[in-house]
């Protein structure tokens, strides 16, 4: 190869270098949310979702479950509000994460070493498409897998004080939708926490990227029969999920 020929070639690289360059500059950015951060209107520019108002018995089955609560798990609830009730308007939320909300979770007992599932706090998730990226760490997530999540099934936004511009809400819904396209399900249920009031949560695939989901009315954790109603649909929602890992052995 002359010089010549030498030198055209290295100008012909170069160009093709530039060129690539131009290309890569021109690549749009993916938008990325994080699940802690995410507000309603960032998830409605990346999806449509819609809240269905007009269900009225979408829970039905949920909350009209035949779950028994026993007398011993009543005192234990009993007890754990008493101890509690005076001071979670103030309590932080890892306050209240710690002293109220985790003893309930453990006294329903998301954790089974036969059937390889249980509950993971602060999980990191990821859902990434072509136009957007959900990702991070996960308040409560009861999923598959022991060592490491591998399916998620249900979620719970915790330890909010109040609704504010990073509200649960939507972050409740970014984990579910999350959820339901690395699952290939069409629905799927959760929960999210303000303060004293859990509502739970019902979502539903629709379409490419189109959901609906259903609240309930809130449950006022410092009225002990609401609190007895929030422990039956968490060990109804515990009860079925298990039973469908079990089918899918």
């Amino acid at each position: 190869m002359t010089n010549e020929e030498l030198l055209k070639e290295i100008k012909e690289l170069k160009k093709e270098v530039l060129e690539l360059k131009g290309i890569k500059k021109t690549i749009p950015k993916i938008p990325t949310f994080s699940f802690s951060q995410i507000t309603e209107d960032e998830l409605n520019s990346v999806v449509d979702i819609e809240e269905n108002l007009y269900n009225e018995t979408i829970f039905d089955e949920w909350f009209n479950n035949d779950i028994v609560v026993s007398e011993e798990t009543e005192d234990f609830l009993m007890k754990l509000l008493k101890k509690n009730i005076k001071l979670i308007f103030s309590y932080h939320e890892d306050d209240l994460k710690v002293y109220f909300l985790t003893p309930i979770f453990n006294k329903v007992d998301f954790f089974s070493f036969e059937d390889n599932i249980r509950a993971f706090y602060e999980n990191i998730l990821t859902y990434k498409t072509d136009k957007f990226i959900f990702n991070g760490r996960v308040d409560f997530m009861f999923a598959k897998g022991l060592k490491r999540s591998e399916k998620p099934y249900f979620f719970i936004q915790e330890f909010k004080k109040a609704k504010k511009p990073t509200d649960p809400e939507p972050q409740l819904l970014a984990e579910m939708i999350s959820a339901v396209e690395l699952n290939k399900t069409t629905t799927i249920r959760g929960a999210f926490i303000m303060g004293k009031d859990w509502y739970f949560v019902i979502l539903e695939k629709l379409g490419v990227d189109k959901y609906q989901y259903f609240i309930s009315k809130p449950f006022d954790s410092t009225d002990i029969e609401k609190l007895k109603g929030i422990y039956k649909n968490l060990q109804f929602v515990k009860n079925e999920i298990i039973e469908m890992v079990r089918q899918e052995k």
